[in-house]
C-alpha cells in the first residue's frame, strides 16, 4: 500500500489555528491579540514553518476547511524548494470554510463528504500543494456522515491511492473507536484504501486507544491530534489537571512538555500534532519529542481521561474565537 515516510522529529505541525482567524483553541486573545488579516496570519504561518524546520519538523498537516492554510503551506513550500525536498504534507477533504474571513461568523465550515466534494476538494488541495501533498485524509469520518459506506466515495479513493497517493481518515466525537474500527473493514475490490488514521487521544480523551493499537499493529500510520484538548489541558484553574501540574512540577517541565509527552510515549502513535501559534509555543512542544517519562508517572495520568462522551459534550461548548 502507498506508505508516506515520516523523518524527523516526532512532533508535527498544524495549522488549523492560523489558517483563519477563528478557531476553538482557549487562549487565542493571548495569543493572537491582534492582526488576524490574510497576510497576518500568512506572515505567522511562514515564521512557524521556518522555525518548525529549523527544528527537525518535517511533517505538515493541513485542511481545505482552514481558511488558506494549504495556500500558505504552498506559498512556503514554492519560497524554500529545497526545504520543501523533506517535507510531508497531509491535507483532507469533507468540510469546506464559509466563515468569510470573519470572527462573528454563525457559521465557519460546512461539512460535505460527497463524491463531488472529494473530487473538488482534491483538486483544489493538488492545485494548492502540487507533488508535496503524500497523504489525503477524509476529514473527520463519523457514523453520522455514513462516508466509509459510500461505495463511490471508496472507489475514488482507491483510485488516488493506486496513483501512489497515501489514502487515511481522521476521526472526531465519542464514535472514534467504532469508525476506526469500520474503516480497517472497508474493501473495494479486495482492497482497504486506508492506511493511515488520524484521531484525538489527550490524557483528558482516551478511548481510541485500543483501536488505535489495532490499526498500528496493521501496519497503518496513526497520527495524533487535539494532543493539549484545544489548551484545555493548560488550564491553571481546572482541578481535575492536579496530576498532571504535580508531574509537571516534578520533571521541572511545562505543562504542555508533560501532555505532548504522555501522547508521544503510547505505544501506537507515529507523531503527534501541534498546534502552535507562537513560536515559543512551537518551540516548548517540539521539545516534548525528547522527554522521557517513567511509567509509573504515565500510570498516574491515566486518571485524568474523562468519559468519551463528557469530553466530546465539553468540547463542543467551546467557543470559536
Amino acid at each position: 500500500m502507498p506508505q508516506f515516510q515520516l523523518s524527523g522529529n516526532r512532533v508535527g505541525l498544524g495549522l488549523a489555528a492560523v489558517g483563519r482567524p477563528a478557531y476553538i483553541n482557549l487562549g487565542r486573545d493571548r495569543d493572537l491579540p491582534s492582526g488576524r488579516g490574510p497576510d497576518d496570519l500568512r506572515q505567522r504561518a511562514y515564521l512557524l514553518l521556518d522555525r518548525a524546520y529549523s527544528l527537525g519538523v518535517r511533517y505538515f498537516d493541513v485542511a481545505r476547511s482552514y481558511g488558506a492554510a494549504e495556500e500558505f503551506l504552498g506559498g512556503w513550500l514554492r519560497a524554500h524548494p529545497l526545504e520543501a525536498q523533506e517535507v510531508v504534507c497531509g491535507s483532507k477533504w469533507g468540510y469546506t470554510y464559509v466563515g468569510d474571513w470573519r470572527m462573528d461568523a454563525p457559521v465557519h465550515e460546512v461539512k460535505d463528504h460527497s463524491l463531488a466534494a472529494l473530487i473538488r476538494q482534491y483538486a483544489e488541495s493538488r492545485q494548492l500543494l502540487g507533488e508535496h501533498l503524500q497523504l489525503y485524509q477524509i476529514h473527520s469520518a463519523t457514523p453520522e456522515s455514513r462516508v466509509l459506506r459510500d461505495q463511490q466515495v471508496l472507489a475514488h479513493l482507491l483510485a488516488l491511492r493506486r496513483s501512489g497517493l497515501a489514502i487515511g481518515l481522521t476521526v472526531s466525537g465519542p464514535h472514534q473507536a467504532a469508525v476506526i474500527g469500520d474503516a480497517m473493514e472497508v474493501a473495494v475490490d479486495g482492497e482497504n484504501p486506508f492506511s493511515c488514521v488520524q484521531a484525538t487521544w489527550n490524557l483528558l480523551e482516551q478511548s481510541a486507544g485500543p483501536a488505535l493499537l489495532r490499526a498500528r499493529q496493521a501496519g497503518w500510520r496513526v497520527l495524533v491530534k487535539e494532543a493539549m484538548a484545544n489548551g484545555r489541558l493548560l488550564d491553571g484553574e481546572d482541578r481535575r489537571l492536579r496530576p498532571l501540574h504535580e508531574l509537571a512540577g516534578r520533571l521541572g517541565r511545562p505543562l504542555d512538555q508533560v501532555a505532548l509527552a504522555a501522547v508521544l510515549h503510547q505505544p501506537f502513535v507515529d507523531l503527534a500534532l501541534s498546534g502552535a501559534v507562537t513560536v515559543e509555543q512551537l518551540e516548548s512542544n517540539v521539545a516534548a519529542a525528547q522527554l522521557v517519562v517513567p511509567p509509573s508517572e504515565l500510570a498516574s495520568l491515566a486518571r485524568l481521561a474523562l468519559p468519551s462522551a463528557q469530553y466530546w459534550e465539553e468540547r463542543r461548548h467551546l467557543l470559536w474565537s
